[in-house]
């Protein structure tokens, strides 16, 4: 079975309980109909996936790919060492996490980056679709700096694999319109990120989507001094989104063109 349908059935099946799970405990009541949303949340995807296959043309496999190369060149930290498999796995998956999160946090911090992240933070709902709305050219930007950091750092390519699903799925996760019990959610955020955690990340506060920056683990967070437990309005009554924002990311051609528009 290849790499790409085993993260595709990850995907869907993933995809499929969070929308059961969602409809049935949902946390927050929603401010558009999910039909307009789906669809241009849906159409981004697809053109995010066709954006990586074009990718793939020049640069095959692409993460996983140059995680294949750099083995058979012997470059990179893991490929010096000798570790047990399942050690130099779970060391990849947490240092690759941490640069997700670095990005994610200068993607707020630098203009220019933030042009193209906005999009992500235009959705005015939060649920498990906005997990993947992300503009084409930022997906395009993660990935070659994913291939860069898997260059150096020279992970396994099930390594990266590993690493792939937990993302992708703790994305969908954590952007899921989902009520979690109190309990089970403290302790959770000791360690990963839930959605209460994250939803604070999208609110249309800057000094709030200024924090929680984590797709996978919480611990950078705390690390950095990034973190908050609660938003200021609770999150029943907090509004997401962008605070200058209307009705209008629920369009496709309007949440694309979002970059280029001067605010």
């Amino acid at each position: 079975m290849s790499d790409a349908l085993i993260r595709f059935i990850f995907f869907l099946s993933i995809l499929f309980v969070l929308i059961v799970a969602e409809t049935i405990m949902p946390k927050k009541c929603r401010v558009h109909p999910r039909q307009g949303r789906w669809a241009t949340n849906g159409i981004i995807t697809i053109l995010n996936t066709a954006t990586l296959n074009i990718m793939n043309i020049g640069i095959p496999l692409l993460a996983i790919g140059a995680a294949l190369d750099a083995s058979i060149k012997g470059w990179g930290f893991f490929n010096q060492l000798n570790l047990p498999s399942w050690i130099e796995i779970i060391t990849a998956v947490i240092i690759l996490d941490f640069i997700v999160w670095a990005q994610h946090f200068l993607s707020h911090k630098i203009p220019f980056m933030w042009r193209f992240h906005r999009m992500h933070h235009s959705d005015r709902d939060l649920d498990v679709t906005s997990g993947f709305r992300f503009h084409p050219i930022e997906i395009a930007f993660s990935m070659i700096i994913k291939i860069v950091a898997v260059y150096i750092l020279g992970p396994t390519a099930i390594a990266v694999i590993t690493f792939e699903i937990i993302l992708n799925g703790m994305a969908m996760f954590n952007h899921a319109n989902l009520k979690l019990p109190k309990r089970l959610n403290e302790v959770l955020c000791k360690f990963l990120v839930t959605p209460d955690m994250h939803r604070i990340h999208h609110s249309i506060y800057r000094e709030e989507h200024d924090t929680n920056y984590g797709f996978s683990l919480s611990i950078w967070d705390k690390i950095f001094g990034c973190y908050i437990s609660q938003p200021r309005d609770g999150h029943a009554k907090m509004k997401l989104g962008l605070e200058w924002q209307d009705n209008n990311p629920t369009k496709l051609g309007w949440s694309l063109w979002l970059p280029f528009r001067k605010l």
